[in-house]
């Protein structure tokens, strides 16, 4: 899937986002889909973000974070099958309670968490790990939904395997001046963070991407 040019296929992806969903509502999200998740605690304004810079503090690893810009090519994540096992046929339905990995199309880091606290909340820092794809099982989450597949459009949580918590964010944890400073990169965006409870704060749904079908 990835290409040499980044930015070829970073066009690509945005040209045909809304084409390629338009008309997906009542089909299940697949193996090998790129894909914009969204917040829907935050009114589903808010999507799941990283791009090529670290956090200041903590791990020091990639920064994720929730960015209110469905437009942002840096919320496009690669759906794959978990660390240490042979990557799922692309077009294959992701059942609900499957492990998957979220790869960024940009960085080729995956979605990831550990128990370093949060910099806002004090939860569970929620970063961008591994290189080329490659990481460990800190980047599996295992697909929370009901019925058989996880749907577009539909409400999923995603629960890591390693720490038991939850991909979550909160309307209520933004970073501003005051606590990221003037001048801030992620100024606006809400905290991704790992958390302990089930609740509204971990829900979220595919609101765009590239859906692909065998």
């Amino acid at each position: 899937f990835f290409l040499e040019k980044p930015y070829t296929m970073k066009l690509l992806l945005i040209l045909v986002l809304l084409v390629v969903f338009a008309h997906a509502d009542d089909k299940p999200v697949t193996c090998g889909s790129a894909v914009k998740l969204t917040h829907l605690e935050s009114g589903s304004k808010n999507f799941l973000y990283s791009e090529n810079k670290n956090l200041g503090g903590g791990s020091g690893q990639q920064i994720v974070t929730w960015i209110p810009d469905r437009s942002a090519s840096g919320a496009l994540w690669l759906l794959r099958g978990p660390n240490g096992e042979e990557e799922c046929d692309a077009g294959t339905p992701i059942r609900c309670g499957s492990k998957v990995r979220f790869t960024h199309v940009e960085t080729r880091r995956n979605l990831h968490t550990h128990g370093i606290q949060s910099p806002l909340s004090r939860q569970q820092e929620i970063t961008g790990y591994g290189e080329d794809g490659n990481g460990d099982t800190g980047d599996d989450w295992v697909v929370e939904c009901s019925g058989k597949y996880w749907m577009r459009e539909k409400p999923v949580r995603f629960l890591n395997t390693d720490t038991t918590r939850y991909l979550g964010g909160s309307n209520n944890v933004k970073f501003t001046q005051q606590n990221c400073g003037h001048g801030c990169p992620i100024l606006h965006h809400l905290e991704a963070f790992g958390r302990k409870q089930k609740d509204s704060y971990s829900e979220v749904k595919v609101e765009l991407g590239v859906l692909l079908s065998q």
